[in-house]
């Protein structure tokens, strides 16, 4: 191993590059025997690694306590039924034998898919052609349009959905009132279990500014020379898009599926609050209209906090984590052939 004339070696570099080393190299150094043959850390090395573990701790703490501990305390609890102030009684699987054969479970995952299958596709959409747009140049202005479009994101989950409880009312909302000049009955929205989910789906569009953004950062990083051999080529806007700017902006889409889906997965602000504000259930639950917005996360939070079957919404919890992993793996493995990764090349 080098190094130059009077730097300070770094012990973790150092140990890093011994282990590289080849069996009986040299570079390992050892105790002999009686140590069985472990690796001596001289003091420096020994200080580097406390150091760098000390200043880790807060995160390993932090970690253990709210992430990994409550992980696999759930896992148990999903296997048991527990009701918080009971102790837990073990029932194997039990939880989600109900689970299957509980009707809210599959309207609410009915709902969730839609959400997901409808809405994440068309907010990506909407904010790729808005992206198109705020990319062309020579436009005046367009850093406040850029800034218009990405205020909603910032506005606080609770204060947009109760902004879009108030647009979409079917009585005084100023979107029906605004489709009424044209001589259109506007829809009951909320009010109406089959326009309640669209009415989400129009509220997660609306808030589509940081996908916007991304789309940006991608637009500004394609070659303006590869637009200049299209156009030699003779091809106009429609080509150039089709088969320029998506293919090399096509990981930015697909991080924008991924992320999207597993948003929309977890979907639970927007839909407690627009539910809320249009009734709850006589025993409290909360799903909006015919359970017309009773998303996987509400039901969980309804199971967990409104019945205290903290086993069954474990249980509902462990299915949603596998129902994410295996969407954003058919994500990838639908993108194989049709994500152009130009580093790669």
């Amino acid at each position: 191993m080098r190094l130059r004339v009077g730097a300070r070696p770094d012990p973790v570099a150092r140990l890093m590059a011994e282990l590289a080393q080849p069996p009986g190299s040299g570079a390992y150094r050892t105790a002999g025997s009686s140590r069985r043959g472990r690796f001596i850390l001289t003091r420096a090395e020994r200080r580097g690694i406390r150091t760098g573990l000390l200043f880790i701790s807060p995160w390993l703490i932090g970690f253990l306590g709210f992430t990994l501990y409550p992980a696999i305390a759930s896992l148990y609890y999903s296997f048991t039924n527990f009701k918080i102030l009971q102790e837990p009684k073990w029932i194997g699987l039990g939880n989600y034998t109900a689970l299957i054969n509980d009707p809210l479970f599959w309207k609410s995952l009915a709902n969730t898919l839609y959400l997901t299958v409808i809405g994440v596709p068309l907010a990506v959409i909407v904010a790729l052609g808005i992206a198109l747009l705020l990319n062309r140049k020579g436009i005046r202005g367009i850093g406040i349009f850029r800034t218009i479009f990405y205020l909603p994101v910032v506005i606080p989950g609770v204060a947009a959905a109760l902004l879009f409880l108030f647009l979409l009312n079917p009585t005084f909302g100023l979107v029906n009132d605004f489709i009424g000049i044209f001589g259109i009955k506007g829809p009951g929205w909320f009010y109406d279990p089959e326009w309640a989910k669209n009415g989400i789906i129009l509220l997660t569009v609306w808030a589509a500014g940081d996908v916007v953004i991304i789309y940006l950062g991608a637009l500004q990083g394609v070659s303006r020379s590869l637009y200049e051999a299209a156009e030699v080529d003779g091809a106009g806007a429609w080509v150039k898009l089709r088969h320029v700017t998506i293919p090399m902006i096509s990981p930015a889409i697909l991080f924008n599926l991924i992320t999207g889906a597993i948003a929309a997965f977890q979907s639970f602000t927007q839909a407690f609050v627009v539910s809320s504000g249009v009734g709850r259930g006589n025993d409290g639950s909360i799903g909006g209209v015919q359970n017309s917005l009773l998303f996987y996360g509400l039901n969980l939070y309804n199971n967990g906090f409104r019945y205290f079957q903290m086993g069954y919404a474990s249980a509902l919890a462990w299915i949603l984590l596998i129902t994410i992993l295996v969407a954003t793996l058919l994500l990838l493995r639908a993108s194989r052939n049709r994500v152009y990764y130009e580093s790669a090349q």
